[in-house]
């Protein structure tokens, strides 16, 4: 289990999540780390794959940060200044998650895994979130600290002109025959180079 617990293995947002949940869980005086306050705090991260998987699975952001402020609302509280201690249920989740990290051949624990590793929470099947983290996360690895500025690259940088034209965002090109037809012929040779 200390494998599956050891800070140096996670990328930099589970470790910004996991020290937010514990401020999250401190402050409101609860005795013990749980998913919940973890989840809470992943679903508040900006520039992760956990709204798109979440999205990918058809589950709205803001019910599962629901779910999680109703859940952590029934918790009990004590009074006094003792940090609180991972609870087992947690410590489950990671060890789910690193199960799945050696599966993907990660080299970090991502926060991603710790979301799939909650799928009872979110309320999906553990098998559709994998095939959901599959498709949004592509043939990547989690090969560093920072391995979200490596996915959905294309999302982050570039503009989806197909979904636009589909959308009706994009004006038609009218009374440019001409160069439509030279850029379809130029494009379609296939013996000369651009």
């Amino acid at each position: 289990m200390t494998m599956t617990l050891d800070p140096r293995t996670w990328t930099v947002k589970t470790s910004e999540a996991v020290s937010a949940a514990m401020q999250v869980a401190a402050t409101a005086g609860h005795p013990e780390l749980m998913p919940h306050h973890l989840l809470a705090e992943l679903v508040k991260q900006d520039g992760t794959v956990t709204a798109p998987l979440l999205t990918k699975v058809g589950v709205p952001v803001t019910k599962v940060a629901e779910k999680c402020a109703t859940a952590l609302g029934k918790l009990p509280t004590t009074k006094g200044g003792a940090e609180p201690r991972l609870g087992r249920e947690l410590a489950s989740v990671f060890a789910e998650a690193a199960e799945t990290q050696s599966e993907f051949k990660d080299d970090f624990l991502s926060v991603e895994l710790l979301v799939v590793a909650m799928h009872e929470i979110v309320g999906v099947a553990r098998d559709e979130m994998l095939a959901a983290l599959k498709a949004v996360r592509g043939s990547h690895r989690v090969t560093s600290q920072n391995p979200e500025d490596q996915f959905q690259a294309l999302e982050k940088y570039s503009v989806d002109l197909t979904a636009r034209a589909r959308d009706g965002k994009i004006d038609p090109v009218i009374g440019r025959d001409e160069e439509i037809r030279r850029v379809v012929q130029v494009l379609s040779r296939r013996t000369k180079n651009n």
